[in-house]
């Protein structure tokens, strides 16, 4: 059948209302995906100048036809590449279009990820405004487009810049809207009771598809039975957008959509990065000629269409609070390495402005320098569009590394500027006869008792050889301490919420140092295998047992019991309180690694490698994936003191060629630092990597899982708007699970995002679909290469990821995350110089 002949025997019934399309013009910002990233930004200068052009033609009335035009800047960054190039003149003409309304401003300054901390976001989302302000306007209203959510503290980032509505165009390509419907505001209620009016709308091209743009007629959301191209001849274009628009007016009716209008995005071309079109605002008015008695078409703006909206009655709008986790968010471990970089980055820029909050030593704009970096890493779009079916594409190349490049530099910046506070503040540069002097500056808001590196240069334990003290400067106590490697001293020390305290160490003179001897009680043979429990007790005065206790199968302190077998961690008991703190249905054990591939029938053919991510859904991984967990293999001590112990666990696992657990157990409180140290295959498939974490506060059926998330803590599966994913979320910090008597925290410093669903394919539930009582799972998902574009096709190499696990009494709520954070690097370390040298 011929498209006329479809055309003409196509059911497209009137709607019943009068109805009023608004149509919102804008260009979806894609920092990569369609062109290089430096292309991309050449060519939203030149949209903002086409738009000036269309709009500038209109007001003065060189172009009648175009008049009514408005364009939308969907994100500040586009604006800010175009200042920067724009001229005098130009720059004026932009801010008159502003002042007007032809163009208007998103406070959207790109579209991103959740791995920005709150001070980014807040960052970001005062730029937009803050140019307004320099124009005598304002911002009132923020779009998205793309990504499918954000965290809570979005809400209060955008509110705290003035922001006062925000349009979210979801894409459902493995993701999904909230609520259960498309096309409905709510607001959207932050912690503390102020609102945001959201509009959960459509996809960002759906105008496209409904046929409002000439020579760019979509399909994509729509999927009807006009089998054409994007560009048709005029009169075949117009029949089909007239059966399109009513169709889809017709179904919102049978949905019960409340209003007789409707928002619809749309770009000038049938692309992501899409130029202005004139030809819009034509195609617009010969449509309202023709059809506007009944249906009409107004091209508007966002905040144009947040009055229209507001003209409603809002007061009976649904009241949500809560998490909005983003499915698109799992792009950043498909580059873990670099995320480790970027989140190292962003933790040491917040620690050169803690220690020198009026920018003395480090100007602001070095600041902003280290901040731009890290947002570039953190939008949304991580790589060439066919990063899977062609990995060796040149652009493929190019867009990749000018990605890692952002994480890379943004951590390049954030330690310059962190070694220039330092040596402002006194840190010593490199110089002969350098003292053994350190400060050591508690950075959290809580008293921390931590392990502390002090760090030595390669030819200084020559001349150490005999031993150190370490001594605390201001009240002469000695430390104990305790050495991991020739150039490193670990000590123990207490600090009081942002207290400072000076370090030094006082060599040991010549056979000063305790020598040990075979201990006669201890029941280890001559070949180092500890496998039986000593009959008589330690003698506290010998000197050669360490507080902690290793055996083949097992590592004990004062505080904490753990056990193995082959099949993993499976006892972490709190000798405390005399709780288990993993849950004993639990089918893997702690810090278990679990590997999963999606293998094509041919693994080599790179459409079956590309068509088998396409069909994975909501899912992550096809129904026929092979999930293997790790096995243990060998256990070893790598060493004992007074302060700690570690231990190597090895296992075995598909996809892996090495991987190791490394357990560092503290003997003076109860707490546990975890590094997985691994090696990845390089593999085509689509893969995922998680770790098991299936711990418990120690009452598994009354303990409650927190995440701490930018703007606070939000309690997975209960803090979160209904029909959001449940599947994972990325968190700042890490999560932490308590009840009445006890909490345990885990940080996660490299790794952020986790995995709260089961892990088996199957129908992917979202929030409120979950059972009553029902509780997530946890696991930390280490890396992901299943999208099947976008995504680095390869997870191949060699990593390193530090967990660290803590176990204390219950804490009020309002200090889980500052105790959680203050896990990770609380301490900020500092060889200085004399105190009499200025």
């Amino acid at each position: 059948m011929s498209l006329e002949q479809q055309i003409k025997q196509a059911d497209a019934p009137l709607p019943t209302r009068k109805w009023t399309i608004y149509a919102i013009h804008h260009s979806h910002t894609d920092l990569g995906y369609t062109e290089r990233q430096e292309k991309i930004e050449q060519y939203h200068v030149d949209f903002i100048r086409q738009a000036l052009r269309i709009a500038r033609a209109a007001h003065e009335g060189t172009k009648p036809s175009w008049k009514g035009f408005r364009w939308t800047c969907e994100t500040f960054w586009a604006v800010e590449q175009f200042l920067k190039a724009a001229s005098a003149e130009e720059k004026q003409s932009f801010a008159d279009a502003v002042l007007r309304g032809d163009l208007e401003l998103s406070g959207t300054y790109l579209n991103m990820t959740e791995l920005p901390d709150e001070r980014l976001l807040g960052s970001i989302h005062g730029k937009a405004q803050a140019y307004a302000a320099s124009i005598g306007s304002h911002v009132d209203s923020a779009m998205t487009a793309d990504i499918n959510g954000y965290g809570w503290g979005y809400a209060d980032s955008l509110l705290n810049n003035g922001i006062r509505h925000l349009f979210s165009c979801i894409h459902t390509h493995h993701g999904m809207y909230a609520l259960g419907r498309k096309q409905a505001p709510f607001w959207w209620e932050t912690r503390d009771g102020r609102r945001l009016l959201v509009w959960n709308g459509e996809h960002y091209m759906i105008g496209n598809e409904l046929g409002l743009c000439p020579g760019a007629l979509g399909k994509y959301m729509i999927r009807d039975e006009f089998d054409h191209q994007l560009v048709e001849p005029e009169a075949i274009h117009d029949a089909i957008a007239t059966i399109r628009i009513r169709r889809y007016l017709a179904q919102l009716e049978a949905e019960q959509y409340p209003y007789a209008f409707v928002p619809v995005m749309l770009s000038g071309l049938g692309t992501d990065n899409g130029a202005p079109n004139s030809r819009i605002i034509e195609w617009i008015t010969a449509w309202n000629e023709r059809h506007g008695e009944q249906i009409s078409i107004e091209m508007t703006s966002l905040s144009g269409f947040f009055d229209r909206l507001k003209q409603e009655k809002l007061d009976a709008l649904p009241v949500h609070r809560g998490d909005w986790p983003d499915w698109w968010t799992d792009g950043v471990s498909s580059t873990p390495m670099h995320t480790q970089i970027y989140r190292d980055a962003q933790r040491t820029l917040r620690k050169a402005e803690k220690l020198d909050p009026e920018a003395l030593s480090v100007s602001r704009a070095e600041l902003d320098d280290a901040e731009q970096q890290l947002t570039l890493y953190a939008e949304h779009t991580w790589g060439y569009h066919s990063s899977i079916y062609e990995p060796w594409h040149k652009n493929v190349q190019l867009l990749e590394i000018r990605k890692q490049a952002h994480a890379a530099e943004a951590s390049r910046l954030a330690y310059r500027a962190l070694d220039k506070v330092l040596l402002a503040q006194g840190g010593a540069a490199l110089y002969p006869d350098r003292p053994y002097r350190f400060r050591v500056s508690n950075l959290s808001g809580r008293e921390v008792t931590e392990l502390v590196t002090l760090q030595l240069d390669g030819w200084e334990p020559g001349a150490l050889r005999e031993g150190v003290e370490v001594v605390r400067e201001d009240t002469g106590e000695l430390l104990p301490q305790q050495s991991a490697h020739p150039q490193t001293i670990v000590t123990e020390l207490k600090l009081g919420a942002q207290e400072t305290c000076f370090l030094f160490l006082r060599p040991l003179t010549r056979g000063h140092r305790p020598r040990t001897t075979t201990s006669n009680t201890r029941l280890i043979g001559a070949d180092r295998v500890y496998d039986m429990d000593d009959l008589v007790p330690p003698a506290s005065s010998a000197g050669e047992h360490p507080p902690i206790r290793i055996t083949h199968n097992g590592i004990e302190s004062p505080f904490l019991r753990l056990t193995w077998s082959e099949n993993g961690i499976r006892s972490w008991f709190n000798k405390e309180q005399s709780r288990e703190m993993l849950r004993s249905e639990d089918p893997y054990g702690a810090f278990t690694p679990i590997y999963e591939v999606t293998r094509p029938a041919d693994p080599t053919d790179a459409s079956q490698v590309w068509s088998t991510r396409a069909r994975m859904g909501r899912n992550r991984k096809g129904i026929h994936a092979d999930r293997s967990a790790g096995r243990i293999v060998s256990a070893r001590t790598v060493e004992n003191g007074p302060l700690y112990a570690t231990v190597e666990i090895m296992y075995r696992l598909n996809g892996l060629s090495y991987f190791a657990l490394f357990l560092r157990v503290h003997a003076g409180r109860n707490r546990v630092d975890v590094s997985a140290r691994f090696h990845k295959d390089s593999v085509w498939s689509p893969e995922n990597l998680y770790l098991s974490l299936p711990f418990t506060s120690g009452d598994s059926a009354g303990d409650t899982l927190y995440a701490d998330k930018p703007g606070g803590l939000v309690r997975p599966w209960k803090d979160q708007i209904p029909g959001t994913c449940l599947d994972y979320a990325c968190v700042q910090e890490g999560i932490a699970w308590q009840d009445e008597q006890s909490a345990l925290l885990l940080a996660s410093p490299d790794t952020p995002l986790m995995q709260w669903g089961p892990l088996e394919y199957g129908t992917r539930r979202v929030h409120t679909q979950q059972g009553e009582g029902e509780k997530p799972e946890a696991y930390a998902w280490l890396m992901t290469n299943y999208w099947e574009t976008n995504f680095k096709a390869t997870l191949g190499g060699f990593y390193e990821f530090v967990y660290h696990v803590f176990a204390q009494p219950a804490l009020p709520e309002a200090e889980l995350a500052s105790a959680m954070r203050a896990l990770h690097d609380p301490f900020v370390v500092c060889r200085m110089r004399p105190n009499d040298t200025p």
